[in-house]
């Protein structure tokens, strides 16, 4: 009996006499609850149908719920986490810009009788006889020096399309039955067999869009690069005072551009790099308090009807897209602006697409600065427009080789350009594929509070301070000066993360603990049933074997012995 006992006992390699043998040894053996029930019951038929089952059904149900949790995890869900931090930080970025944009004297003779044209159209379609150049003509014009083709520039032979005329349209409401007007002009393709007509609802909007339209065929006359710091505005044209932290500007502060529409431009603390602009302690007395003229000199009047300064709070090293972004301050008007930053990090790779520094990005960008969704946008569209119109729009940089659009060089480009910034607004253009998101954004969140500035009893001296401190000069009543102060409400930003749902370890407790919630076992046991799956392809082979092996003995016992 010990002998027979020994030999029961589990040896280094087992060879079992048959599969029950070795099914029952493991169901014996084996850490799996519920298993051991197979065996003791096998007198009672009943109990052991019952546990198969029992035993089956939880491995289905296993399984299943192993299926939904990697479904899950390849779906790479994440979820947000949000937290306070608190820190001294450096001011954002603030671009201002005037409104009123040059008019270059290498062009004006065009934009002069681009005016005249515009009265034409204002007084066909309401009968109203107005000047849309107002006081411009007394206005110096910018002249562009130092450029060797400037005088063949002068003397091009570009001339004012009468094709895009603007016309009235009616149209039925099938619904109400009302007559409904709206005015466009009309576009066609290079052999006029495609055409459509670029309507507004609001004539204000048609003629504004016509006058802009005409004007970038006008400005694509200009050099691409032109040296406008000759003859650039100075800073106390625009800005009579400024102070940040109760501290006045330096000329180091401020950069200058020229924007063809919003004018004349400057951004304070563009590359967030200088101590100076340390934000240390929230609060209106602690932001950046500007004084502004806010007159409007009526250089190009058609292109706004707005009077007053453009304001965009941005990212440091950021190109300000103040079509978009900006906002508008009015004159007569100081105007409270507290704003509270949010910081967006993204995960990116397989749970979302997004990019740290637009290196990876299949669009070549046209700006020098650092990568944004607007940027990356503008530049694709930029590329598809040159690569299907055959020349670039004229509010966006030029890739190399390119040149802007001049429907005098290219007659059709207003009908392909209309039509595909159509389907870059629908998402039909690819641009939104290629250009993601960053993986880490701030964001600034602006509230707004205004009060007429300066007061009735107040106007008097304050305009006199300002003439004697910052050659302010006013011989009327118009509201013509407004003043800003952008300040931080709190110095805590809300910082929002994006995190796993389903991370490997959490995958692994998951799938542990639905393996305990069912067999009450653990990752030993998985071992057993791989033990046990290759002792049965073992002793499979070892079958297969072994009758391999009595057919062969079987066939040589009968074969005949050949006499000598």
């Amino acid at each position: 009996a010990a002998r027979e006992e020994e030999e029961k006992k589990e040896g280094l390699i087992e060879f079992y006499d048959s599969f029950k043998d070795m099914f029952e040894f493991f169901c014996k053996n084996t850490t799996i609850h519920g298993t051991i029930r197979l065996v003791c019951s096998d007198s009672n038929r009943m109990k052991t149908a019952f546990w198969t089952l029992l035993l089956l059904a939880s491995f289905g149900m296993l399984y299943w719920q192993f299926a939904l949790m990697f479904s899950q995890y390849w779906a790479y869900p994440v979820v947000l986490t949000m937290s306070m931090h608190s820190e001294p930080k450096m001011f954002p970025a603030i671009t201002i810009c005037n409104l009123d944009p040059y008019r270059f004297e290498l062009v004006s003779k065009h934009l002069v009788q681009l005016d005249h044209m515009a009265e034409e159209s204002i007084a066909f379609l309401y009968g109203i006889k107005t000047s849309a150049r107002l006081s411009h003509t007394n206005e110096k014009n910018i002249h562009v020096k130092d450029l060797s083709s400037m005088g063949n520039l002068s003397r091009s032979n570009f001339k004012l399309s009468q094709n895009f005329s603007l016309l009235r349209m009616s149209d039925h409401n099938n619904r109400s039955g009302k007559k409904h007007s709206s005015v466009g002009f009309r576009l066609c393709n290079a052999t006029g067999g495609n055409c459509f007509y670029k309507t507004y609802a609001s004539g204000m909007d048609a003629i504004l869009e016509w006058y802009r339209f005409h004007y970038m065929n006008i400005m694509s006359q200009l050099p691409v690069i032109i040296n406008i710091s000759d003859h650039e505005e100075q800073i106390e044209d625009m800005v009579y005072s400024c102070q940040y932290d109760g501290e006045p500007c330096r000329p180091s502060d401020y950069v200058h551009f020229h924007h063809p529409v919003f004018g004349s431009c400057y951004t304070f603390n563009s590359k967030g790099t200088d101590p100076f602009w340390t934000a240390t302690k929230p609060g209106i007395p602690y932001g950046l308090s500007l004084i502004l003229k806010a007159e409007q000199k009526d250089h190009i009047p058609l292109l706004s009807t707005v009077a007053g300064v453009k304001v965009m709070i941005h990212n440091h090293n950021q190109t300000p897209f103040l079509e978009h972004e900006g906002f508008d301050i009015r004159p007569g008007i100081a105007t409270t602006i507290g704003i509270q930053q949010d910081e967006v990090n993204r995960l990116g790779g397989n749970y979302g697409k997004c990019t740290t520094n637009g290196n990876d990005v299949n669009v070549k960008l046209l700006y020098n600065n650092s990568y944004t969704l607007q940027a990356c946008l503008h530049s694709c569209f930029q590329h598809i427009m040159v690569r299907k119109c055959g020349c670039g729009y004229y509010y966006y940089p030029l890739p190399p080789g390119a040149e802007y659009c001049n429907y005098n060089k290219q007659p059709a480009w207003g009908h392909c350009f209309y039509q595909l910034y159509q389907r870059l607004r629908n998402h039909h253009l690819n641009c939104f594929d290629q250009c993601p998101k960053p993986c880490r954004e701030s964001l600034y969140k602006v509230s707004a509070g205004t009060a007429k500035w300066p007061s009735a009893k107040s106007q008097d001296w304050v305009r006199q301070a300002l003439r004697h401190q910052n050659g302010y000069n006013s011989t009327s009543n118009r509201k013509d000066i407004a003043k800003v102060t952008i300040f931080y409400q709190q110095l805590n930003y809300q910082s929002v993360n994006e995190s796993p749902l389903l991370s490997e370890n959490l995958l692994l407790s998951s799938m542990g603990s639905q393996w305990s919630l069912w067999f009450g076992s653990s990752v030993l046991s998985v071992v057993e049933m791989f033990e046990l799956l290759i002792d049965t392809l073992v002793l499979s082979l070892l079958f297969c074997y072994q009758r391999f092996r009595s057919k062969k003995t079987l066939k040589v016992a009968h074969t005949p012995t050949i006499p000598s």
